[in-house]
């Protein structure tokens, strides 16, 4: 059985949960969890103040149950074992995780994956701005690990992105791979501006129908039909991930860029 983190009742303000991973539980009882500290906004509180604790925590799979959308951090740091979320979760969900497993049923804020290293997180809703990015004056954001979104993001996912791969089956907003340093972001529903702006290396992908508009600094290369797109896309499907029926056959043109970065960055986009 694996351990249950429960919401038992709302929270006026925010609530904190950093710290709480599956492999720094497995070996407390369920008291022990209990009495372990949380923030709310900027005062401590007991875990057990607002969650109830069930289950076995040595089976290293933590579920949290109710309306988290308040709630922040969760699985953030994580090294290994696996989280599970029933619902909605907050923001900086599985931010600077190495290792493990994140799994939200709903939807979930900003900052999903934010400056992780390594691991995979799988929402199958939404997700809000700043997935896969650096936090404001930092100097890379994702650096390793795979980060997937059913439904639509909001604005800057991949800021200064190093290296990874981010999913995005919905809709995107503005400045998908801004500053990217390297990487692969890939989108299958429509998009906003200003993409692949200040791009060092790494790959934008833009696979849904509409192409998106481009910056003046990326210039067209060909078009074709790229291999590695078919064995990328049949690992994404392994792992539950939605795609369209029709893209086996793909062909995309190619654009290099951000020319003001030296154009080392490619950006493929759906041919018409």
């Amino acid at each position: 059985m694996v351990l249950c983190l429960r919401l038992q009742k709302p929270s006026p303000v925010p609530l904190e949960v950093e710290g709480l991973t599956p492999e720094s539980l497995s070996t407390k009882s369920l008291a022990e969890i209990e009495r372990l500290t949380i923030f709310q906004g900027n005062r401590e509180v007991a875990l057990g103040e607002y969650f109830r604790a069930s289950g076995d925590p040595g089976d290293a799979v933590v579920e949290w149950q109710g309306d988290l959308a308040g709630v922040h951090w969760i699985g953030a740091k994580m090294t290994t074992g696996e989280v599970r979320v029933v619902g909605n979760a907050g923001r900086h969900l599985g931010s600077e995780m190495r290792g493990g497993r994140i799994v939200v049923e709903g939807d979930a804020g900003d900052w999903v994956g934010g400056e992780m290293h390594g691991g995979l997180i799988h929402v199958h809703g939404r997700a809000g701005h700043l997935v896969g990015a650096a936090y404001r004056g930092s100097a890379r954001g994702m650096s390793g690990g795979t980060i997937m979104i059913n439904g639509d993001v909001g604005n800057e996912i991949g800021h200064t992105m190093r290296r990874g791969m981010l999913v995005v089956g919905g809709n995107t907003g503005d400045l998908v791979g801004f500053n990217m340093l390297a990487g692969s972001v890939l989108t299958f529903g429509e998009t906003g501006i200003r993409h692949g702006a200040g791009m060092h290396r790494g790959t934008l992908g833009f696979f849904g129908p509409t192409a998106p508009p481009l910056l003046p600094t990326f210039r067209h290369a060909c078009r074709y039909r790229p291999e590695i797109l078919r064995i990328v896309f049949a690992s994404l499907r392994s792992h539950g991930f939605p795609l369209p029926d029709d893209v086996e056959a793909l062909e995309v043109d190619l654009y290099n860029g951000d020319m003001i970065e030296g154009g080392r960055g490619e950006m493929l986009i759906r041919a018409a």
